[in-house]
């Protein structure tokens, strides 16, 4: 064995020595072919050091360099100020589109002008383009496949007054607007009716995924209400974009007699998509259906399928982004398959390449450009039109198909969200030297200020309605006077595991009790068209439980951006007299609990136990509950019970310690958990306090008068090992728990399933 080691490091450095060698005969002879050849050797008349800083000022000018450090910038501060406005309740996008205009001109190239010269030299702006352009070619293809066809195909009868007339009307005060500015405005040589087209369609666009995401944010997608928005704005983006492409054709035309042609393939290239590709895409899919994965190949010929729409669109004349958009739309109608294909593409467009858009586009925002008062006012006649356009000319279409004041205001203001949308009509038409470079700041603005006011104008509807009825609310009118109780989990086993629990409270009270499931996900990783089917599994074991159980229960099922303030704020806000909630994972089997969990021990005393935790301060070395759980028993105003589960079935055998009088109010769970579950429940008197007072064992004694031989009060010394895992529940305050924790108690290494009881 050491001769075997010997011999390799014998081979090794033979090796190396004699290549080594070899390689030097070849460079010194190499010097000798040299001779008669016109050789240039560079000279310097610096030092090393000033060598070396030429060499590395000149790397770091390099193309390739230049646009690396350019995405790492671009990158982090959109997702900086992407978290900054998710945090102030607005949509991500609004952050990224702030954080393109800060890197341009109009923030960092006015107070660091050589940094953002430096960053974003000119010549490096066309690679920045290119990549930007890719990176929206996969959005638009995204955008597409998010569309829910068959949601326009059942409803569009139902929403395409609305959807036309939030088109028209803005449309029409666009073309009407640009009469009043294009002498002061429109670039020169740019013909009326193509800067009145262009003005038209960006007052006319909706920013389909964000008000997609904002709908889902604030739990409408499955009211009416809901359900009418997202087919507007799905009929509106349609509608718009196809509108988009005319006016495209005829700008580049020069008018609209020159464009017919172009209009002509612009149909044919739509009908062959539908009629040819679309069938054969299917057919593709198909071969795939059941696999759960989609292999090369045939990622191959999607990916073909979306350039060569690209590429025909961009060469008839209507724009690439159409054609991207256009084979995201002819996508197979399976759920499951535009998922598994979205994933393969998003991270790259969202995430990378989108994002250098926004900083695009705020390169070209020159907001310092509008430096008197008299463009500020133009920038105001602009926001003004474009919210008269679409907010009050949707609400007002609503108001007249007899929706109440509320929901019409609603979808005003929901289908007044412009957002990404919008800059990329801008785009385009600065692009095609339609727009000057104040109108397009203008715009810019006029984009930022109707997305960021979404937010804030459904606020103030909900309070301005406070109290009248809505399409969006809940009928929980019959609900008065039950006992509430809102169970919240994370992933289907939990959430059985919680309705189980949720159902020995309440089981024998008829129709005085009201169970509600609830469930999140965050908005940014989830897709419109897919939220039903994520919602159809999420839910799977808790119908099947209700069923088992014959149990009503009611599912609620939110997408948001902050989900411990959402549950917060539902919990609150829905009067429930109990919300169930699963200890983490990660507190459970991770650090303290898990591995007293392998401990055992054969008798455990609970007054030894009550003299550890009593009168003494402790350095607390782990949390006996999560972040997240720790910020829900703060701000909720309804006891919170936190259950700890280990196989939980029944709570037909119910354990409950009492260290402290104040746990005291355990006792009445417990009473709720005889009547409805005849569960037989034991009291560990652990201070001997209860034996002291009258009052308290009175309370006992009328819970047992009602169920005999359900409760008993256990004055033991000792609690052997058998009996804990004999029991199917504990019940224990928050208090005592968090004792249990910091004490390292060797009770948790034997509890059974425990339900940690936090009274407000």
């Amino acid at each position: 064995m050491i001769m075997a080691k010997y011999r390799n490091i014998i081979f090794y450095v033979t090796t190396i020595l004699v290549f080594s060698a070899l390689m030097y005969w070849f460079f010194v002879e190499g010097k000798t072919l040299e001779a008669g050849e016109n050789i240039i050797h560079k000279t310097s008349n610096g030092t090393m050091w000033d060598n070396f800083v030429d060499s590395f000022m000149t790397n770091l000018h390099h193309p390739l360099a230049l646009l690396l450090i350019q995405i790492v910038t671009i990158i982090f501060v959109a997702r900086l100020f992407g978290w900054i406005c998710m945090k102030m309740k607005q949509p991500s996008v609004i952050g990224e589109m702030i954080a393109g205009i800060v890197l341009g001109p109009s923030l960092l190239g006015l107070y660091l002008p050589e940094f953002s010269a430096f960053l974003f030299p000119k010549e490096s702006l066309p690679n920045l383009q290119f990549l930007s352009q890719i990176g929206l070619i996969l959005f638009m293809y995204i955008v597409g496949m998010e569309l829910d066809l068959s949601v326009l195909r059942k409803r569009a009868h139902d929403a395409v007054v609305i959807s036309h007339a939030s088109i028209i009307i803005p449309f029409a005060l666009g073309i009407g607007l640009s009469y009043f500015i294009y002498k002061e405005f429109a670039p020169d040589g740019v013909q009326f009716s193509s800067f009145a087209l262009f003005i038209a369609i960006a007052m006319s666009i909706t920013a389909f995924p964000v008000l997609a995401r904002i709908v889902q944010e604030r739990n409408l997608q499955k009211t009416k209400l809901g359900t009418i928005v997202i087919t507007c704005a799905a009929a509106d983006d349609i509608t718009a974009w196809c509108i988009l492409a005319a006016v495209i054709a005829i700008v580049k035309a020069g008018s609209f007699a020159s464009s017919i042609y172009v209009i002509l393939m612009a149909i044919t290239y739509v009908f062959l998509m539908i009629k040819i590709v679309r069938p054969f895409l299917k057919r593709i899919a198909e071969l795939q259906s059941g696999k759960g994965i989609i292999s090369k190949s045939i990622v191959a010929i999607f990916f073909l399928t979306l350039i060569i729409s690209a590429y025909a669109t961009e060469v008839i004349g209507i724009h690439a982004l159409f054609g991207a958009f256009m084979a995201g739309a002819i996508m197979p109608e399976n759920v499951k398959f535009r998922n598994l294909f979205i994933e393969k593409v998003e991270d790259v467009a969202l995430v990378l390449l989108l994002p250098l858009f926004f900083v695009f586009t705020g390169l070209r925002t020159q907001i310092g450009l509008l430096n008197d008062g008299h463009l500020w006012m133009t920038a105001g006649l602009i926001i003004a039109v474009a919210v008269t356009g679409k907010f009050i000319g949707s609400t007002l279409t609503a108001k007249f198909l007899r929706i109440n004041w509320k929901d019409s205001l609603t979808i005003g203001a929901l289908m007044n969200t412009r957002g990404l949308m919008e800059l990329i009509v801008l785009n385009i038409g600065y692009d095609l030297g339609v727009l000057s470079p104040e109108i397009f700041a203008m715009m810019v603005i006029m984009a930022l200020f109707t997305t960021f006011m979404t937010g804030p104008s459904l606020d103030l509807i909900n309070f301005l309605f406070r109290g009248k009825k809505s399409m969006s609310d809940e009928e929980n009118s019959d609900n008065s006077g039950k006992y509430k109780v809102l169970l919240s989990f994370e992933n289907p086993e939990s959430g059985s595991t919680l309705l189980k629990l949720a159902d020995n409270f309440t089981n024998k009270m008829n129709g005085n009790k009201s169970i509600t499931a609830m469930t999140t996900a965050p908005v940014e990783g989830l897709h419109t068209f897919d939220s039903d089917s994520y919602e159809e599994e999420m839910f799977s074991n808790i119908i099947d439980t209700s069923q088992e159980l014959k149990l009503e229960v009611t599912t609620l099922f939110k997408a948001s951006n902050d989900i411990e303030n959402d549950l917060v704020h539902i919990t609150n806000k829905g009067n429930y007299d109990l919300l169930l909630i699963m200890l983490r994972k990660s507190i459970y089997e991770g650090t303290l609990l898990g591995k007293l969990l392998g401990f055992t021990t054969k008798i455990i005393n609970p007054e030894k136990l009550l003299n550890t935790v009593k009168g003494k301060s402790y350095i607390f070395n782990s949390s006996p509950f999560d972040d997240f759980t720790l910020s829900i028993l703060d701000k909720t105003n309804i006891p919170v019970g936190i259950m700890v589960d280990k196989n939980f079935e029944s709570a037909d055998k119910i354990f409950i310690p009492i260290f402290d009088l104040s746990d005291f109010y355990l006792v009445e769970y417990a009473k709720r958990l005889i009547n409805n579950n005849d569960s037989q429940v034991i009291i560990l008197d652990a201070a001997g306090q209860i034996r002291r007072n009258t009052e308290i064992r009175e309370l006992i004694r009328n819970i047992e008068h009602i169920a005999p031989n359900h409760i008993t009060l256990y004055n033991e010394k000792t609690i052997e090992k058998e009996f804990l895992e004999s029991q199917d529940l504990m019940l224990i305050s928050s208090k005592s728990w968090k004792n249990l924790i910091d004490t390292k108690s060797l009770w948790l290494s034997d509890i059974p399933s425990t339900l940690i009881i936090s009274n407000p």
